[in-house]
């Protein structure tokens, strides 16, 4: 089964994980645009062969799940690391909040609904994580779900914890190889990416009233975080916390480890029965003898 690959971004899966100590930014010295973009092109140009031939090796799956707050960069970085990789090899899907037939399931149900098949990417952003974040941070949307009255108690955090957890190792263990992004952005960079976004009329799409009141839990939000990649951090299913102030560097190291992870699954292109390759050749002869 798939273990972790090391990175200075890696959450320890020892429960240690603060997000006081993690980074939202680097040292200044080493920020350089034009440099990240050149190794994110290149990590992109990986990532597309990679997926070629684990898409013909069919034995894998690999989810990649992005959570963070407002502003941080989730779709760009989507679109910025996977530019290159066959449409139909990949498949992106945002989870909102949940539609009236969603909520009459379980909370992990309309995830599992778009989970990628074996050969394929699967993009999460947003995932079932908002579970345990939006949800503990607004207690009272747990009000929409119908739970069961013996459900609905303090406890209801680390039961779900534990949902996902069992949830995350099943899927390892059939194939599916799980990396969950926690794009960490200051709040003061995030501040900075509001008042450009108003400053400019094409982005006001892009702004809701909503992002500014769920700033005011700042807090709130940055301990929900914290609890939840203590408890669900696993070498099968590892939580990487990447700096976000910075969007080119964030793209980067995204695309690296995503990197370094398909190459440790040894991936490789069927070989195909030596009598196969022998009629392959055959087949190969006769049409460049066709017009002889």
């Amino acid at each position: 089964m798939y273990q972790a690959i090391s990175s200075p971004y890696l959450v320890p899966c020892d429960g240690s994980f603060s997000y006081k100590n993690s980074l939202s930014s680097i040292d200044s010295k080493m920020l350089d645009d034009k440099k990240y973009k050149k190794k994110l092109n290149k990590l992109t140009s990986q990532i597309y062969d990679l997926q070629r031939m684990m898409y013909a090796h069919n034995r894998y799956s690999l989810l990649l799940i992005f959570q963070a707050i407002d502003a941080a960069g989730k779709d760009s970085t989507i679109r910025h690391v996977l530019t290159g990789v066959n449409p139909a090899g990949c498949q992106v899907h945002s989870f909102k909040s949940p539609s009236s037939l969603e909520v009459n399931h379980d909370f992990l149900w309309r995830t599992s609904l778009r989970l990628p098949e074996r050969g394929r990417i699967g993009v999460f952003s947003r995932s079932y994580y908002e579970e345990v974040l939006v949800a503990r941070v607004h207690p009272q949307l747990l009000d929409r779900q119908q739970l069961p009255d013996e459900h609905q108690h303090d406890d209801i955090w680390q039961q779900r914890y534990q949902s996902i957890n069992d949830h995350e190792l099943h899927l390892a263990r059939n194939g599916t190889v799980i990396l969950k992004f926690w794009l960490n952005l200051s709040k003061e960079e995030q501040r900075m990416r509001f008042l450009r976004r108003l400053d400019k009329p094409d982005k006001h799409w892009k702004f809701s009233i909503s992002d500014v009141e769920e700033r005011k839990h700042w807090d709130d939000y940055m301990l929900a975080y914290e609890q939840a990649l203590q408890a669900t951090a696993r070498p099968w299913a590892p939580w990487y916390a990447i700096p976000a102030d910075n969007k080119p560097y964030m793209r980067y190291s995204v695309a690296k480890i995503i990197v370094k992870t398909m190459e440790s699954m040894n991936l490789e292109y069927p070989r195909l029965d030596p009598e196969v390759e022998y009629k392959l050749e055959c087949i190969r002869d006769s049409l460049l003898n066709e017009n002889e």
